[in-house]
């Protein structure tokens, strides 16, 4: 009798922990609109500043640079509008963004960015994998501006290739080093120069320390690294954009250290993550303290790439209040759908997590991923936590783990929480390592209720 009233008792806790935890997922996304408030696209005057009355020729060859630099300085100087780039092949260095300037690539114009390292220089300010240093200067660059757009439906080609930015990641193995060695020791931002020598790469576009950001319409392709990047920043829309770019590193977009994100209705096929959610890398990200929360992902696609919506691994500042639905994702070249990355360098907090209606077709890997050995993983000091995670109305036609969550025996991965979910043709049972509050409620793999 005793026994089966310690069941009885059990059954009952689980039951009302499952229903407390069941409202506040539902609660969480009641937040949704009140983010979604906060979120305005940047508003700009009605004049144009068309490059080509400034000096640029669109045939491909010509150097168009100071062009571009002269339209800018004088839209930013009239008080803003739009720098416009008419149908045509502009050749250009790196592009630096003033307020209140709408920089917008028309239907049928290019941006082809040149393959000279120089004309990236001087260095400035930029995070590189999520530490601060002197770089050079991304090729679509603002910093500590307000009021800043990039948009058009006509196309950014970073010009890289294997022979061309791409070919330095066998060279900078020192630099890297070097670079997060800078960062554990908090050495001076301004001393960390790097540049010439380094085969540090820069991200493709990269608005830093700046307010209000538009990034609409355009099509992406040949990033040196990561293509949507931006760091510092509030209120930023992604949407409607065109990812197409499978070099090394070439995430698609990686809001850092940002709050008030709005990702919606772009495609994204790459050679890494497609949306990976970062808030700086260990010690250096700790230092900078800036969370990246309030980010919401929704109609997008993803095919290629390492992990469809991702958070980490450079996440040491933590991030919070994350929503993603209504995202379909499928290639047999996609590793894992959810991803989740850190370990015991990085540390940080991920909390408030939630996806539904996610539709996911053919994936090589996992749905789900929590994993603390990511890269050092045990091998530092930091404890990392993840909790609050919740998946709904998320399908899947075929992977290789339905879920895979590892996290450590004194820092365990707390209230995951999966409802109404299918998941079909899975390979391998799932992994659970190190996990408190695991819960599951009309959800199946291959067809067995879990």
């Amino acid at each position: 009798m005793r026994n089966t009233r310690r069941e009885f008792l059990a059954a009952s806790t689980a039951t009302l922990v499952f229903r407390k935890q069941a409202v506040a997922q539902t609660d969480a996304w009641a937040e949704l609109p009140r983010i979604l408030q906060r979120i305005k696209a940047p508003v700009f005057p009605k004049r144009d500043f068309d490059i080509t009355k400034y000096g640029a020729v669109g045939d491909g060859q010509k150097d168009c640079t100071d062009a571009i630099t002269r339209a800018i300085a004088e839209c930013s100087r009239m008080g803003g509008g739009f720098v416009v780039a008419p149908r045509g092949i502009y050749a250009t260095a790196a592009i630096h963004l003033k307020s209140n300037v709408n920089l917008q690539v028309s239907t049928g114009a290019t941006l082809r960015f040149l393959r000279d390292p120089k004309r990236y220089l001087p260095l400035v300010y930029t995070r590189w994998e999520g530490t601060e240093c002197m770089n050079y200067s991304p090729f679509l660059y603002a910093d500590g501006q307000e009021n800043i757009a990039i948009t058009g439906e006509g196309t950014l080609d970073g010009n890289c290739d294997a022979q061309n930015w791409w070919n330095w990641t066998r060279s900078q193995a020192e630099a890297r080093r070097r670079l997060v060695d800078m960062g554990a020791r908090d050495v001076p931002v301004a001393e960390r120069v790097f540049g010439e020598g380094s085969y540090l790469r820069p991200s493709f576009i990269q608005p830093c320390r700046s307010r209000n950001v538009l990034i609409e319409g355009v099509t992406i392709i040949n990033s040196p690294m990561w293509e949507v990047n931006p760091v510092l920043c509030t209120n930023v829309i992604v949407r409607g954009v065109k990812v197409n770019s499978h070099g090394p590193n070439n995430d698609g977009c990686d809001p850092d250290s940002c709050r008030d994100v709005l990702i919606e209705d772009c495609l994204f096929d790459t050679g890494d993550d497609c949306i990976a959610i970062k808030s700086g890398r260990n010690r250096d990200g700790r230092r900078v303290g800036a969370p990246t929360e309030n980010v919401i992902i929704r109609n997008c696609q993803m095919k290629d790439g390492h992990g469809g919506v991702t958070i980490g691994s450079e996440m040491s500042g933590s991030v919070r209040n994350v929503f993603a639905e209504n995202c379909k994702l499928s290639s047999p070249n996609l590793n894992q759908a959810l991803r989740f990355k850190t370990n015991a360098m990085r540390g940080g907090t991920i909390e408030n997590v939630h996806f539904r209606n996610m539709e996911i077709g053919e994936i090589s890997d996992a749905v789900l991923q929590i994993d603390f050995n990511y890269e050092e993983g045990r091998n530092g000091p930091e404890h990392p936590v993840v909790r609050n995670i919740s998946l709904r109305d998320v399908t899947c036609k075929k992977a290789k783990y339905g879920l895979n969550l590892r996290g450590f025996p004194d820092a365990p991965i707390r209230n995951v929480s999966l409802d109404r979910c299918r998941f079909d043709n899975v390979a391998l049972a799932n992994v659970v390592e190190n996990v408190e509050g695991l819960i599951t409620t009309q959800v199946t793999i291959s067809g067995k209720r879990v």
